[in-house]
């Protein structure tokens, strides 16, 4: 009887999450596979479906590609460079505000507010901020206070780049003009990020028992200690769980990056050098010339490997590390 019944709570189960596998079956599983299939299909055409044969050549051209492996090293600095600080700066953040407790409730709505705000929107207000125009917001208060104008965005020849010394301004690729536009989407991508992060961080925060602090307090622990000792540790899986989807965020970068430098990802006058994997992809998959396809699936399954593995790795980590 208990077999019956655990086979027929089996189906039921089934029969509930049909629709939902149904359309996970259709939306996810499938362009999953079928991505696959064609990244290893040559010279495939994707309006009749015909292609000359199947091998390893479409990742060859992707990784032999000069603008694959510039995208993938501005994918790489985005993920290693935007991830940490985000995390470092909402915890800091939400620690902030669970002590307050005066306009508390208003400080986390001002907080929140980027999250629930359109991301083409906010980056189009941040592409005018940052003009490299005079004219431009931030310049605008650099030449207030005496500064020059900084060439942000490109485009204005009398404005200057940063860093010109560790940045070849004739570099081709990682060029002075590169590493200054490229602090513009940073500083967009963990402004951007934060408000989840934060969310879920004060969230954890304020379900920690207080009788943890009350014993550090009584034992004259210093607020760093208490911070080192007891907060962090008992966030690591909150922590974790947002290290490992922000990762996975940052390495699918691409709408911020079309917000700020439109669909060429580049600076006025640049050469694609701020352009991410995702914005290879899809470049490729609007390019109407035959076997471009195949290069944007094998740029695609590239892109999973990569993510699957720095997935598993961080799950070695955790085991080690995360206090559940």
């Amino acid at each position: 009887m208990v077999e019956g019944k655990k086979g027929i709570n089996f189906l039921k189960a089934l029969l509930y999450l049909s629709p939902a596998i149904i359309l996970m079956a259709i939306f996810t599983f499938y362009p999953l596979i079928n991505t696959f299939i064609i990244s290893f299909k040559l010279d495939y055409n994707d309006l009749t479906g015909d292609y000359s044969g199947w091998g390893f050549a479409n990742y060859v051209k992707v990784l032999s590609s000069a603008v694959y492996k510039t995208a993938l090293v501005n994918t790489v600095i985005i993920a290693f460079v935007s991830v940490p600080l985000s995390i470092i700066l909402s915890l800091l953040i939400s620690v902030a505000l669970n002590s307050i407790k005066p306009l508390q409730k208003f400080f986390q709505t001002v907080f929140f507010l980027p999250y629930v705000t359109n991301t083409i929107a906010i980056g189009m207000v941040f592409s005018v901020m940052f003009t490299s125009a005079d004219k431009g917001l931030i310049n605008t208060i650099i030449n207030s206070l005496g500064g020059q104008s900084v060439n942000w965005l490109g485009g204005n020849n009398n404005g200057i780049t940063l860093l010109p010394n560790v940045f070849n301004p004739n570099n081709q690729v990682f060029s002075s003009q590169w590493f200054t536009s490229m602090l513009v989407l940073m500083f967009y991508i963990i402004w951007n990020s934060l408000p989840f992060k934060i969310l879920i961080l004060l969230s954890a925060l304020q379900s920690i028992d207080k009788q943890y602090y009350q014993a550090a307090q009584i034992d004259g622990a210093s607020k760093g200690r208490i911070l080192t000792k007891i907060t962090i540790p008992l966030l690591s899986p909150q922590i974790f769980y947002l290290l490992i989807t922000s990762f996975i965020g940052a390495f699918k970068e691409y709408t911020s990056v079309v917000a700020i430098f439109g669909d060429q990802a580049q600076p006025v006058g640049g050469r694609h050098n701020i352009a991410t994997v995702v914005w290879f992809i899809y470049d490729k998959m609007g390019d109407a010339s035959i076997g471009a396809m195949g290069l944007a699936s094998a740029g695609a399954v590239i892109l999973f490997v990569i993510i699957l593995v720095l997935t598993l790795f961080n799950n070695l980590v955790a085991k080690k590390k995360v206090h559940y």
